[in-house]
């Protein structure tokens, strides 16, 4: 990613109310717990936020981050492979930033179309 797509990215996020401020994005998102507060931002009727716990493990980061491909994310057709997770939650540098704006596209994607859906039928 070049850099105005990072900065855009990152005024995208600091947009949104999260549990925790933003300071070191790769350790901030390495547990799962604020994308998953993202997408509950915008679809809250597909996240269950008490599935998510704060964790510093790695194991408990591969968790939450495996529910969230299982339970959120294949609802809006995007899936974070193992190998990402790998990096996400050890806080390679540049992973999240890249997850982040992939997911993103798919939630104003499927926003777009609930809102559509709803407007439609009103």
């Amino acid at each position: 990613m070049d850099e105005e797509s990072v900065q855009e990215l990152y005024t995208w996020i600091d947009e949104i109310s999260l549990s925790r401020p933003k300071r070191n994005i790769a350790r901030d998102f390495s547990d799962g717990v604020l994308a998953a507060e993202i997408v509950g931002n915008y679809i809250p009727a597909i996240v269950d936020l008490h599935n998510y716990t704060p964790a510093n493990s790695t194991q408990q980061k591969r968790t939450n981050w495996d529910t969230l491909n299982r339970k959120v994310f294949k609802k809006i057709d995007f899936t974070v492979p193992s190998n990402i997770i790998t990096g996400i939650v050890t806080c390679k540098p540049g992973v999240i930033e890249i997850v982040l704006y992939q997911l993103r596209i798919k939630v104003f994607k499927a926003s777009s179309l609930i809102f559509n859906f709803i407007e439609q039928h009103l």
